[in-house]
């Protein structure tokens, strides 16, 4: 879990937008000239990137302002310009972190200034339209970065697509709450600042992607784990409408609710309490070192540390959004891996956490059926598989294209025991970085790679993930059906466990809130 239109509306109480529309668009003519070039003009400067195997990529590039000094815990800002050629042939620092060792985690330093983004496109996209795919990576909004090899986006780039991987604030320093925030800018928006940047770095997408032959028109967002929850918080962000057009969810959750921004406030004051500091200031808590905030501990997202129900960039829980039709109605891919947490202990404590009732709890022993299968199994579906089902059953329900999977691939050379696909395991498989895999792959892992990666570059270029060569993928809706990436390829079923899940389902009351039991 570590590893979790129009801008009108008010991203950053008008301020972000202003400034966003005082900078120039960079010159689509000069990117005709210069991209072939490793060259290209956009909010800023002059990038210059590097070709390899048939992609250039330009990496490290400003999105918006450091968020350090004054801009801590600020919406963010337009990136200042530089003179000259900027090289971009390395990823920016990470955000701050405590390092892990975690294959999503990349290489690199972490500071508060890493509001960078990497682009990867294909040779010869200059002056194209090319649908373009932005990702954003999880790690429970406390790790993680774009400059990960297991996310480089050449392999996705050599499919005919624009990729854009970003950074974002993690941690206390992307969700965060104190009064004296609050009375600094009561009209926010607040809390949320990790969700800010990335609808800023979207923003960003929608101004200077055509420099690098992407179509600002057809973008598509993609993201695992909080990567995931991050996309089902921007499709219901009203300041986020119209700057993607399609989503892909993968292990996204869905069920978390997230404190109110009282509690938030409340937990901000303990934590400046903890710092000797009462009756703070903003510059008070601006002038914290970045260390001291690190070591006060992880964000909890059981807890609801983040995001923040602000009111504003996030209003409810995603089950809610889904439910009453707050969110875009855009094509959606999501789903979940077979067996994400498959520690039977922790199941079996998350399952009182959440709080199955007794009545249902027997429901779902007896669809899955056995209490060893139910223990084994509990965890995956409480926190992954039964919220996916339940937002694809919403947005189908609609009308909008969706589309239910389950990963299912389990490496010949994986770890001893593993009996499922755990969390974060499809990642290397969708992006055709198998080099990147915790554990050695083989010839049958790239040829699932090679598969899986079409199916979501196909909804990228069209909003359906289906095209030639490839097992049908059933449209969520026309039945309770899904495909199933299996060692022996994709399979188009009806959804597995589908009495137990539906048991997990009736343990929550018939009309979701905003934000239970707090």
């Amino acid at each position: 879990m570590r590893r979790f239109a129009d801008m009108r509306h008010g991203l950053a109480g008008g301020a972000l937008l202003l400034a966003l529309a005082a900078v120039p668009i960079a010159c689509e003519a000069a990117t005709s000239r210069g991209l072939d070039e490793g060259l290209t003009k956009v909010d800023g400067g002059t990038l210059r990137g590097r070709l390899a195997k048939e992609v250039w990529s330009f990496k490290g590039v400003p999105y918006a302002q450091p968020p350090v000094g004054a801009l801590r815990w600020r919406a963010p800002q337009p990136p200042k310009a530089w003179t000259g050629v900027r090289e971009a042939a390395t990823p920016g620092p990470i955000c701050m972190q405590k390092i892990v060792p975690d294959n999503g985690v990349g290489p690199g330093l972490a500071s508060e200034d890493c509001l960078t983004l990497n682009v990867f496109a294909p040779a010869g996209a200059a002056g194209r339209r090319l649908p373009v795919m932005v990702w954003i990576h999880g790690g429970g909004f406390v790790n993680g970065s774009s400059g990960a090899a297991l996310y480089d986006g050449t392999q996705l780039a050599r499919q005919g697509v624009v990729v854009v991987t970003l950074n974002y604030r993690l941690g206390r320093f992307g969700f965060f709450a104190h009064p004296a925030l609050t009375a600094e800018t009561p009209e926010g928006p607040l809390a949320n600042y990790g969700l800010l940047d990335q609808a800023a770095a979207l923003t960003w997408v929608q101004r200077n992607i055509a420099q690098f032959g992407g179509d600002p028109r057809n973008v598509t967002l993609f993201g695992e784990s909080a990567g995931g929850m991050s996309v089902n918080r921007l499709m219901a962000m009203e300041a986020a409408r119209g700057l993607f057009h399609k989503a892909i969810i993968a292990s996204g959750l869905g069920r978390e609710q997230g404190q109110s921004l009282k509690t938030a406030e409340a937990s901000g004051e303990a934590f400046a309490a903890r710092r000797g500091l009462k009756a703070v200031s903003a510059a008070q808590l601006r002038a914290v070192p970045a260390a001291d905030i690190l070591v006060a501990g992880d964000l909890n997202l059981f807890a609801g540390e983040a995001p923040i129900l602000d009111g504003k960039v996030a209003r409810q829980g995603p089950v809610a959004a889904f439910a009453e039709g707050a969110v875009a109605p855009i094509p959606m891919i999501i789903g979940s891996n077979d067996l994400e947490l498959p520690a039977a202990s922790a199941g079996l404590l998350l399952e009182k956490l959440i709080g199955v009732p007794e009545a249902r709890k027997a429901a779902a022993i007896a669809g899955y059926g056995s209490p060893a299968a139910y223990a084994e199994h509990i965890a995956t579906d409480l926190v992954f598989a039964e919220p996916a089902r339940t937002l694809a059953k919403a947005h189908a329900g609609r009308g909008a294209p969706t589309y239910l999977y389950r990963f299912s691939v389990v490496s010949a050379k994986a770890p001893a025991g593993m009996s499922g696909a755990v969390h974060g395991a499809d990642r290397q498989y969708v992006f055709q970085t198998l080099a990147a895999s915790p554990w050695p792959t083989d010839e049958r892992d790239a040829a699932l790679a090679k598969t899986i990666s079409a199916y979501w570059v196909s909804f990228a270029k069209t909003g359906d993930p289906n095209g030639p060569g490839r097992p049908r993928w059933p449209r969520y809706g026309d039945g309770d059906q899904l495909i199933d990436f299996t060692n022996a390829g994709p399979r188009a079923m009806a959804t597995p466990n589908a009495a137990p899940l539906d048991a997990l389902a009736a343990s929550y009351p018939a009309t979701p809130t905003s934000e239970l039991g707090r």
